[in-house]
């Protein structure tokens, strides 16, 4: 599973495009930090891309990169915190945070992790690789993903699932220009951001259906939370 954990149920992953705009935004303050011109801000540029994709409003988009930039006189503060740990059945798990109160989120990850083991820095980091991860799909049907990564300059790729999106795996320092190669290979960015990939993931095969249902009801719970930006899982496709 290259791409962040995501609940199966549409119902359940996308409750409400508040939520997924709530993300976007951060993601832009964050991004415009180091500039409010996406064309001179590669991060930004990715992200304003993934916001325009799912319709994001034209003033909620341009009043999150200038209060990123400090140009609305707003002192905005987000933090980038890491939990690592394990769901039920030994499951490893990186949850990216981003808020502006550590000492909320951090008790409040402590309870989520309850019925899972919520571990130190490190504990579960050292079996995840550290990726650029590009989700895309097919504009023709003559696009060959296979070879798109290699003329693109991924290091791997994910054949498409059911819903047709492919997912490229680059080196980190990578991903912008494997997200801008994609395109002239038949391919439509959706989403390009980093993230963490297991090396070992968990064959869901290897759980009985209600050990698996266990580690998706946590999985989906700590996605619901306000601060969760990204959740890794190292679970098998």
């Amino acid at each position: 599973m290259g791409a962040q954990w995501k609940a199966k149920h549409k119902d359940i992953a996308a409750n409400a495009k508040g939520k997924l705009f709530g993300k976007l935004v951060k993601d832009i303050i964050i991004a415009a930090r180091n500039g409010p011109d996406p064309a001179a801000n590669a991060r930004l540029r990715l992200v304003v891309e993934q916001a325009r994709k799912v319709s994001m409003p034209k003033d909620t988009l341009e009043r999150a990169i200038k209060k990123g930039a400090g140009l609305t006189g707003e002192a905005v503060h987000y933090e980038h915190v890491m939990y690592e740990g394990f769901a039920p059945h030994r499951v490893p798990v990186m949850v990216e945070c981003l808020t502006d109160n550590v000492n909320r989120t951090a008790p409040e990850m402590r309870v989520l992790f309850r019925k899972g083991q919520l571990g130190t820095s490190g504990s579960v980091s050292w079996d995840f690789d550290h990726v650029g991860i590009i989700e895309a799909e097919a504009a023709n049907k003559d696009a060959d993903a296979e070879l798109a990564a290699i003329e693109a300059g991924a290091q791997d790729f994910e054949p498409a699932d059911d819903e047709g999106v492919c997912v490229f795996l680059t080196d980190p320092t990578d991903l912008d220009l494997v997200s801008r190669a994609l395109p002239a290979q038949g391919f439509t960015v959706l989403s390009a951001k980093l993230g963490y990939k297991p090396k070992n993931p968990v064959d869901p095969a290897s759980l009985s259906a209600e050990a698996l249902e266990e580690v998706e009801a946590f999985l989906a719970a700590l996605d619901e939370h306000d601060d969760v930006q990204n959740l890794f899982a190292g679970l098998g496709g």
